[in-house]
Parts: structure tokens; sequence; C-alpha cells
């Protein structure tokens, strides 16, 4: 059996405390300042739970899983979440109209300069207003942020981008073509399923590597990964729109293609920040999602993380409402310069080595 040890840490070293200090006192001066941003929007800040009895239902998404004893001493599966989305629809369901959350949030198998295990997200969400309005907030927020760190541009590792630039909206679509020359509709079809020899077809004819194990869900994030993402957010923001329904598994469909759905998701220097949807309120096609998500983590992973059923009764009476997951470090480390996610953490996590 081999025994796991824990590194020493640099982070309490003074002079290294020294050099990290002015990122975190920015995270705080920039925290403060989006919680008056929310404020003066009559947002009510919520605080959810950390543990749930589900983690999230996305297949590539790893959680942390812990145990509760009941009274009389049984085992009781829990999970800390990977995000407070659920959480916040519940209380969508419930009757709020205008919420945001800072939540410390918990994802496995993640480290790295833009990863970490224990990290915070900024979740937001607006009951009644379609999900066009989280892109105007997105672009307040990005310039609220350079503003109040006292930087004029965001900055990640000479990659910059002007904060006070209109984001460019991009269609998922659009980007496989501008980037990788791949007709991506081409293989999805008028109800969302996917065809995935059509896809692998695709990338063979532009020179991409494509395996025999490949799913259509393999070959759609090869592009993304090594065709899309690195021309993303340069000079201005971008809005990477429109993601296949097949990729978008809590958003609703688009009304003007139902192979599309209303999801964005937000980058900034190449970095992506933020992930948002018009949110899906069909509990019983949500439960399907689900369970095709779990089943692709299941053939992948071998494990799955069970549904929460108090969310999908919730759905039953959820309004019509669009949310965001915004990465609060990763815009912390754009707005003050920090190249890597540990920087602008007040206490990070002690890594691990076995």
């Amino acid at each position: 059996m081999t025994a796991t040890t824990i590194k020493a840490s640099p982070w309490w070293t003074r002079s290294v405390h020294a050099d990290r200090r002015p990122f975190l006192i920015g995270r705080n001066a920039i925290q403060a300042a989006l919680r008056g941003y929310f404020a003066s929007r009559d947002f009510v800040e919520v605080d959810t739970a950390t543990l749930q009895v589900s983690p999230g239902n996305e297949a590539h998404l790893h959680a942390f899983a812990t145990e509760a004893l009941t009274t009389d001493g049984r085992p009781a599966p829990l999970y800390l979440h990977t995000s407070p989305e659920f959480a916040c629809k519940k209380l969508l369901a419930a009757g709020e109209t205008r919420i945001a959350c800072f939540a410390h949030v918990y994802r496995n198998r993640e480290r790295g300069p833009l990863h970490h295990p224990e990290f915070t997200m900024l979740e937001w969400y607006r009951a009644g207003e379609p999900y066009e309005k989280l892109m105007a907030d997105c672009a307040e927020i990005l310039a609220l942020a350079a503003e109040t760190a006292g930087a004029r541009q965001l900055t990640y590792r000479g990659a910059t981008t002007d904060p006070l630039l209109e984001p460019e909206r991009l269609s998922v679509a659009a980007a496989f073509d501008r980037y990788a020359g791949v007709d991506l509709l081409s293989s999805v079809a008028a109800d969302g399923t996917t065809d995935r020899d059509h896809l692998a077809a695709e990338l063979s004819r532009v020179g991409m590597r494509v395996a025999e194990d490949d799913g259509w869900a393999d070959l759609f994030s090869r592009v993304l990964v090594e065709k899309i993402e690195p021309h993303l957010g340069f000079g201005r923001p971008t809005i990477l729109d429109e993601y296949p329904v097949s990729e978008a598994a809590l958003a609703r469909p688009a009304a003007h293609d139902r192979r599309v759905a209303e999801r964005f998701e937000l980058y900034a220097c190449g970095v992506e920040l933020a992930n948002a949807f018009g949110e899906l309120t069909n509990s019983v096609e949500q439960r399907r999602r689900f369970e095709i998500e779990m089943a692709e983590k299941a053939r992948i992973y071998g494990e799955i993380y069970p549904l929460d059923e108090d969310f999908l009764a919730a759905l039953a009476s959820m309004p019509q409402a669009s949310g965001i997951a915004l990465g609060f470090d990763r815009l912390v480390m754009l707005a003050t310069g920090a190249s890597r996610i540990d920087q602008v953490l007040w206490a990070p996590v002690a890594e691990t080595d076995r």
C-alpha cells in the first residue's frame, strides 16, 4: 500500500504571502464591488448548503463524496456540491426572482493554473428575463472588476482583453466553421440527436484526428479545445453562444432552432470565465438528460451520481428564468494580473503526493 503525504506549502512563508497579498486585497475589493452591483439591481444574496444528495449530473464533473450518519448511526451518502445551481433553482421555484450567490464549490480531479479542488463560484439568476440579459451583466461585470482593480485591461500570461469593448457574440456553429472548417450542425438532426459518423467524416476531411471509440461528444470537445478556444477572448471578450442541445443538459432549446440550446460561455484572454443558460424547466426532459449524462459517465469513468429528486420536483413550479455561473477566482486573476489561481486564494488547498 502506497502512503499519501501532504507537500509542504510555500503559502505561509512571509515573503511569499507578501507577494500574494496585493492579489488577495484586490480579490476582496472586487467581491465587495460585485456585491454592491447586485444589491443595486435588487438581487437578494443567498447562501446555499455545501452538502447535497447529488453533486450535479454532468458526465465530466467529478465530486468529493462523504457520508452522514443518521441519529441511530446508519450511513447516508452525501456529496460536496460542484455548483449551487440546484439549490438556487429550488429558491426560484419557492418564489425568489433575482438571486446571487458566492459559493465555495468542490471539483475532484482538477488542479492547475486555472483549476483548484475548492474554488468560488458566483452564480446569479433572473426569473422571467431572457438570457441575453446575462450577456449584458457579463459586460458590466468585466468592466467593474477591472475598474475596481485599477486595471485598464484584463490580462493572463501575456494575453489582453479590453473590458470596455462590447463582447463579440459568436455561435458555436459559426466558430466551428471559422476556426476549423467544420460544418457542425450538419451532424445534428432537427430533434437534437447527433450523428457521430457524419461529424467524424467532417473532422477527417479537415485533417483532424479521429479515434475508433470517439463518440460525437468526444469529437465535439476535440474541435472546441484544439481549434476554437485558443482564439476566444483576445482583444475583446467573446460570448460563445448556441451550443448543440446535446452539450447543454440544463438549458432549454432555442426557439429559432431546436438543434441548439440557449447556452453561452464567456471568454476573456483565452480563459473560460462563465457558463450561462436559458433554464430548462421541464422535469421529464431534465430527468431524461440527466440519465443520458450519467450513462456517459458510467461508460467513461465507471461511476454515477444519484439524481436530486427534490430538484426535479421543484422544476414543476420553477418560473422561466436565466442563470449563470462565473468562476470568481478566474475573474480576479484576469483583473489583478495573477498567473495562477492559487495566487488569488487566501488559503489554497495543500497538494498531496503518492
